[in-house]
């Protein structure tokens, strides 16, 4: 085959996020206190990160997997995926070479509980989404692995009350960092009260 390639223009953008810490807090808690903040602070960023990289709109955000033109899709009749159409999903993805190991189904937790009580067929004893087989996933779907997060919307359709369920090869999302996540203290605008930011 011929292999092609293509050059992918990236755009940096800043998320950020900041908290408050009072002169009192500073004063009556250990050291701990500042990881527990940082670590927080680290979690948010990584969160807004999250979203970005699945419903990012593009212009201020990155353009995200769901906003990405060309992406398949798979139509979900009713109000909860049939078996058939949780295969359809791979069936579409491999019909373009895009079946490999890495490919994982990403969806919300309220989909993700549905799918929990949900059996592919009446003979089946096993629902469609199954517990983690520690695999560093949410659970499995048909042997692929199954990621939940918030991020994932909610409320598409006409309704704004349908979930997204994304299916394909995750290795081929690409996410640039310029750089690592810069904590910085501001002992500076809370001055007046001893606080800091």
């Amino acid at each position: 085959s011929q292999p092609a390639f293509d050059q992918v223009a990236m755009t940096p953008r800043t998320v950020g996020a900041y908290t408050e810490i009072s002169r009192k807090l500073l004063l009556q808690s250990s050291v701990g206190v500042q990881d527990f903040v940082s670590q927080d602070l680290i979690t948010v960023i990584g969160l807004a990160m999250d979203a970005a990289a699945i419903n990012g709109a593009g212009s201020a955000q990155p353009v995200g997997i769901l906003n990405t033109s060309g992406i398949l899709t798979q139509t979900i009749a009713g109000s909860a995926p049939t078996w058939a159409e949780v295969v359809g999903f791979e069936t579409k993805v491999a019909a373009e070479s895009a079946d490999e190991p890495t490919c994982a189904y990403l969806t919300t937790p309220k989909v993700r509980g549905i799918l929990r009580q949900t059996l592919p067929n009446t003979a089946a004893k096993d629902p469609i989404w199954q517990s983690p087989n520690g695999n560093g996933a949410d659970g499995t779907v048909n042997g692929y692995r199954g990621f939940v997060s918030s991020n994932v919307p909610a409320t598409l359709g006409a309704g704004t009350n349908e979930h997204a369920i994304v299916f394909g090869n995750f290795a081929d999302l690409i996410i640039g960092l310029w750089g690592s996540v810069d904590l910085l203290l501001d002992p500076y605008s809370l001055s007046k009260s001893g606080g800091m930011r």
